[in-house]
């Protein structure tokens, strides 16, 4: 027995000095294969969070002191002016309003038409399904600019110009094919046998729709919704065309608004324009913070077939 036990603890030690050598082996040419890998992820890095850190670095610094030389990469003598002449403009603050009442009601609007849209999709089948969608898809390919006389004509007659209504009626354009694309491909995975089952237990398609597949796509429903919710809050194009008293504009408009009358670069309150910047862009950040595991999940779930 003692003779077996020894030959046990020697063959252990040998098998844990061999691993430890071949570890050893192993560690110096892992490490040097992940060496571009790391410089490669350390160069999107910067490149990605260096234009916000630059703004969040113009809004804590003093007008003065934005256009001196050396650059200051770090505010020596940080200041709050930037953030309370923004704040103070009436403007800007019935901007963010607007701007949070159209991309709220873009939101809510795109993710109930387009989870309808999707079931539709997604579990029926009928002639012209896949045209449908692919039409919708392309939809999003054309440029903002391709489409922005026959809006404007559309919008004119309907009477919603200079209007929070005509906001959201054009962004629906730019939200609806990719929220109902996203919905339609979760739809499309969840498993048959759960909507059989409720079909046997006497529900409607309605029914079946709201009470079993609705919370199964929920993942799928904050992503688009997120998606919806940033491409509302960001646009540009047709806030500019479809406004034109500042009591209708948002967000991207009233920043651009900080730039007063054309002039030189150095005559604009880049200061006040970043600070304002790094106030729109903290909801978003916010936002994908906190939503960031069904997001993920979203991201990933709408790609494997149930």
């Amino acid at each position: 027995m003692t003779s077996v036990a020894e030959r046990m603890t020697r063959t252990e030690a040998q098998s844990r000095l061999r691993r430890e050598r071949v570890a050893r082996r192993r560690a110096p040419r892992f490490s040097l294969r992940r060496v571009p890998f790391y410089i490669l992820i350390t160069i999107i890095f910067f490149y990605a969070v260096f234009p916000f850190y630059w703004a969040l670095r113009s809004a804590f610094t003093a007008e003065a002191d934005l256009f001196t030389t050396p650059v200051q990469y770090i505010p020596l003598d940080p200041t709050l002016d930037n953030f309370r002449a923004v704040f103070e403009s009436g403007q800007f603050q019935r901007a963010l309003l607007n701007s949070t009442i159209v991309a709220g009601a873009v939101t809510l609007v795109a993710v109930a038409v387009g989870s309808i849209a999707g079931y539709a999709l997604g579990r029926f089948r009928f002639r012209g399904r896949s045209a449908t969608l692919y039409l919708m898809l392309s939809m999003t390919i054309f440029p903002q600019i391709a489409i922005l006389g026959a809006l404007y004509t559309m919008i004119n007659r309907f009477g919603l110009y200079d209007s929070l209504g005509a906001l959201v009626f054009s962004y629906m354009v730019l939200v609806l094919p990719l929220t109902v694309w996203i919905l339609t491909t979760f739809m499309r995975g969840l498993p048959k046998d759960l909507e059989e089952a409720a079909y046997v237990d006497g529900a409607s398609p309605l029914q079946t729709f709201y009470r079993v597949m609705l919370p199964l796509v929920a993942p799928g429903l904050v992503t688009a919704g997120l998606l919806a919710f940033i491409s509302a809050w960001n646009e540009f194009l047709f806030a500019l065309s479809f406004t034109q008293t500042p009591e209708r504009q948002t967000v991207p408009v009233a920043i651009v608004s900080f730039t007063g009358e054309s002039g030189s670069a150095f005559d604009r309150p880049w200061g006040q324009i970043m600070a304002a910047t790094v106030i729109v862009t903290i909801p978003l950040i916010t936002l994908t913070l906190i939503l960031q595991k069904r997001i993920l999940a979203g991201l990933t779930a709408g790609a494997v077939k149930g």
